[in-house]
């Protein structure tokens, strides 16, 4: 069975690699097929669920001129079924309970399945299914939709999303035609268009097979079954034929190369581009290190140059973005409202030339180091998601062939010093670039475009460049455990980790839980205070509170606390959600003393300093004019303001209108702070590397003295407006790539007796990949990327109800027709069937385990217990409850909230293409055009 093994593990050559002991180590053991496949095991018995992530080593590099997309196509093509199970991919696995998705770069495609431990049998059947038998059931029909569905992606991605574009432009300005880095992952809609079946069924022989792939199960598993069942259902596939590694290929520019592009956005923006060096090749963590000193965060000298002290930028990136075969780094700044590109890029370049002149401080240097540090072990919480403990260990064997590289990573940055900071923005920022400016504009233009020259020269390399089809592989193997889905293992024990409460001599209650996986600490900090308490002529006063609240205290400036912060890699965010806030710490647990000694200033110790002040107001300005060009954004601000009223605290605009932001003042602020954050209607929620006790007493001498005077306002509330007949709320969008399509009406409480009911329905309607929406405007039709519904839980008053998706312009009007008529099925025109409830069931409950894997999961399922007063035993009901609804229940909900004869359809798109075809509608009868005017109102 094993060519090759080796085994790594956790106690073992400590020390031998410089940078053991900053990171965990993780065990693991690998061995490798006789077909190829290479198999990587990782256990972790502490949740009942196990990822099965699977690599690809293919990705957009790998298609050729003329026949681009295919491995994102793909990507697409690998959930439409397979020979032993001719159905949607997500259907048995979503009936488990898995999280699962996949995902292509220009280097590699994966694919990963989160699923409770007793299903992995049936992960690792349906993900060899796929790899072995996926042609014989790749039907024309099946093709043809999916093509559809990539296009409706790239409308929704690249051409109705602000500043969508820039990425393709820069990689057809960046590498010549013939590179393949020269075209987006997401390919030619043209040569998607054109391809045959059998064109598309080749690339499929060429790159997915056993040979090219690597294998990682990470979990509660046993070993020798796991070992047993990988045999069984991968072992019997072909190893494929071998796949040439592209070498890596550097680009170099003769010349730097400026291209200025219009948009529909709201603020200019520009990109700064030079080449560089691909992933793990000699200078890449030294370029890595350079982008976090030029704009890794508040300490950056970029974000204080151009952010904090000019305040000509609204926001500043800084990458090095390396691939298998060649990087780049880019720095990306958009400009205050007001403020020219040419004024950006002079302060970025002279930020860049100060680097090359002298190099950074070694404190500089540290604080990246503790960055990535930090990074690499947070990413480690989870075990199969995207970026997880086995997407980690896959990536690492894939790229270096060494899944436990991990330590080596990060000894690399170990070793990097100012002085090599210095030279590599010598090397690579002081040559030809490639320079993109957008600047807002009624519709798009590129001058000078990239992508037509290379669109032109990879159409004729494409005549030249055919490959002879392979011939078809050797038939597999099928015994009788192939022709059937494989059963369940017996289902394993899970026991909810225990909440363990405090409470502060201040009446602040503490809520802690133990993970002592990883030597890392999560701490949120809840207050029942958020947008919904804004005064009704200072909307965006809670928004702006969070915004300053961590730029200062009575003792520390806004840099002080951004570099205490940054030296120990910690983290620190402030949010404001409708109905409460949060200050969110994440901290490893060496340091943590330091970060709860800043962490606790900021709580009960913020200056508000009018200077900080003055600078967020100015980005919550820029941002208004953000929103304006964002479609979603714009929906959901028109399903909040059709719903409620533009004067109803859940009505309103969510950050605030420019005339109420120009409003606010320092003495709101303090007089906001004073009167709702207080300790004494707060909660701390600490999870991690921590004991009960040991938290408690530590966050008791931080802020054990907070006290609060006097007694909170109480919200109020006004009546929810009465309803209206439905009725259709056209926002026009001149120029929209699509439409946006939001159907909606006041939901439920969140205490309501019918919650578990409501949780099912939505669940059925819209509420995952399967449900009746999305296959119904995504998987029947082709009319979108996906549709989903949601209840929107609010504290004082139900929130919205809404069914969303973003469908092809053309078919706007029949999109709407689907919408209303799953709405009518749910209230009873198609009642919920036995098998449909019990799948939706099933996927609740049995993923239900997965909702508690990471410190930051636990977290965020804690805040929800304190936001909505639930009791300490809740989460162990959610399992029973869901389990004894019935098909009565889901009707009874549909008919009592989804109130069908009073729907608000919000539609974002071009008046002039979609406007008659939804007055000749039903609901159409009734509609209103609509647009936002200054104060974002809804205006005729």
């Amino acid at each position: 069975m094993s060519v090759m093994m080796a085994l790594a593990w956790a106690m073992a050559g400590v020390g031998q690699v410089e940078g053991a002991g900053r990171v965990p180590r993780l065990a693991f053991e690998k061995y490798e097929l006789p077909n190829g496949l290479d198999v990587i095991l990782h256990e972790d018995h502490s949740t009942p669920i196990v990822g099965v992530n699977l690599w690809y080593h293919v990705g957009s590099k790998n298609e050729r001129p003329g026949r681009t997309g295919f491995a994102h196509l793909f990507e697409h093509m690998m959930f439409q079924g397979s020979k032993h199970y001719d159905n949607d991919y997500f259907g048995p696995l979503q009936k488990a309970g898995a999280r699962l998705n996949g995902s292509t770069n220009p280097d590699r495609t994966n694919y990963w399945q989160t699923v409770p431990s007793n299903y992995l049998e049936l992960a690792l059947w349906m993900e060899s299914d796929r790899m072995g038998f996926l042609l014989p059931a790749m039907s024309q029909t099946k093709l043809d939709n999916q093509r559809d569905v990539v296009k409706n992606e790239r409308r929704q991605s690249y051409e109705n999303r602000p500043y969508g574009l820039a990425y393709e432009v820069i990689l057809a300005a960046m590498f010549p035609p013939e590179h393949p880095y020269s075209w987006p992952t997401i390919g030619s809609m043209a040569d998607i268009s054109a391809a045959s079946r059998e064109d598309v069924a080749d690339f499929f022989r060429r790159y997915y097979h056993p040979a090219n792939a690597s294998l990682c199960i990470a979990g509660d598993f046993d070993p020798k079954e796991a070992k047993r069942l990988v045999e069984k259902y991968f072992g019997p596939i072909p190893a494929g034929p071998r796949v040439e590694k592209l070498k890596p290929a550097a680009v170099r520019l003769g010349e730097s190369v400026r291209v200025k592009m219009t948009d529909r956005v709201g603020l200019a923006r520009i990109y700064l581009n030079w080449p560089s060096v691909p992933m793990f090749a000699p200078d890449d963590a030294e370029l890595d290190i350079l982008a976090d000193v030029l704009a890794g965060g508040k300490t950056s000298r970029l974000y204080r140059a151009l952010v904090r002290e000019k305040q000509i930028a609204q926001d500043v990136q800084a990458s090095q973005n390396s691939g298998e075969i060649a990087g780049s780094v880019n720095v990306t700044a958009t400009a205050r409202p007001g403020r020219a590109l040419p004024e950006l890029e002079t302060a970025i370049l002279a930020e860049i030339e100060r680097l090359q002149a002298e190099p950074p401080s070694a404190e500089e240097v540290a604080r990246a180091v503790a960055h990535f540090e930090s990074q690499m072990v947070r990413a480690l919480e989870s075990i199969s998601d995207f970026g997880g403990r086995a997407d980690r260990l896959n990536m690492y064997n894939v790229y270096t062939g060494d899944p436990g590289f991990l330590e080596k990573d990060f000894a690399r940055y170990l070793k990097v010093q100012p002085a090599d900071v210095q030279r590599v923005a010598r090397k690579y920022l002081a040559g030809p670039k490639v320079v993109l400016e957008v600047t807002p504009g009624k519709e798009t233009t590129i001058t000078p475009d990239p992508r037509l020259p290379a669109e032109k020269a990879r159409e004729a390399l494409a005549k030249t460049r055919q490959e002879p089809p392979l011939p078809e592989p050797p038939a597999i193997a099928e015994d009788e455990d192939r022709q059937r889905l494989p059963g369940p293992a017996p289902t394993p024990k899970f026991q909810l980790p225990p909440i363990h409460r405090r409470k502060l001599s201040n009446g602040m209650q503490v809520l802690v839980v133990e993970n002592h996986e990883l030597p890392s600490v999560t701490i949120h900090a809840v207050f029942p205070a958020g947008r919904s308490s804004d005064p009704p002529d200072k909307i965006g006063l809670m928004s702006l509170l969070a915004a300053v609240w961590d730029e200062g205290t009575k003792t520390r400036t806004s840099d002080q606390i951004a570099d205490e912060l940054a030296d120990i890699g910690a983290s620190l965010h402030v949010s404001a959600d409708w109905d409460a806030s949060a200050a969110r710490l994440f901290t490893l647990k060496h340091p943590l003393g330091k970060a709860l000694d800043v962490f606790a200033d900021v709580l009960q110790n913020p200056s508000f300093p009018e200077a900080e002040l003055e600078r967020q107001r100015n980005i919550a300005l820029g941002r208004l004019d953000q929103v304006r060009n964002e479609p979603m954004a714009l929906a959901s601000m028109a399903v909040a303001a059709t719903l409620y009223g533009f004067d109803h605290p859940y009505g309103k605009p969510a950050f605030g209108t420019a005339k109420s932001l120009k409003a606010v003042t320092r003495d709101d602020l303090e007089a906001f702070y004073r009167d709702r954050i207080r300790p004494d209607q707060g909660a701390l929620i600490a999870v991690g590397d921590v004991t009960p006790d040991e938290i408690a007493a530590a966050l008791e001498k931080s802020l054990g003295a907070w006290k609060a005077p006097g007694k909170p306002s109480a919200p109020s509330f006004p009546s929810l407006p009465p309803k209206r007949p439905s009725r259709i709320i056209l926002v026009d969008k001149p120029g929209a790539a699509q439409s946006v399509i939001a159907v909606s009406l006041v939901g439920a409480s969140r205490n309501s007796p019918d919650y578990f009911a409501l949780v099912t329905m939505n669940s059925i309607f819209g509420g995952q990949f399967s449900s009746r929406l999305n296959m119904n405007l995504r998987e029947n039709k082709g009319y979108t990327y996906g549709a989903r519904t949601s209840f929107d839980w609010r504290v004082h008053q139900p929130g919205p109800f809404v069914a969303m998706a973003s469908v092809q312009t053309a078919v706007t009007a029949p999109a709407l027709v689907e919408f209303l008529k799953e709405f009518e099925g749910m209230v009873g025109g198609r009642p919920v069937d036995k098998d449909e409830l019990e799948f939706n069931k099933n996927y609740l409950t049995r993923g239900y385990p997965a909702q508690f894997e990471t410190p930051g999961n636990v977290a965020s399922q804690l805040e929800t217990l304190v936001e909505f007063q639930l009791p300490d035993d809740y989460f162990n009901t959610v399992v029973p409850n869901i389990s004894a609804v019935t098909e009565a229940d889901v009707l009874r909900v549909a008919q009592k909230y989804l109130d069908t004869k009073h729907l608000a359809a919000i539609v974002v798109g071009d008046r002039e293409k979609i406007e008659s075809s939804l007055r000749e509608l039903p609901i159409g009868k009734d509609l209103t055009v609509v647009h936002f005017d200054e104060d974002f109102r809804l205006t005729p």
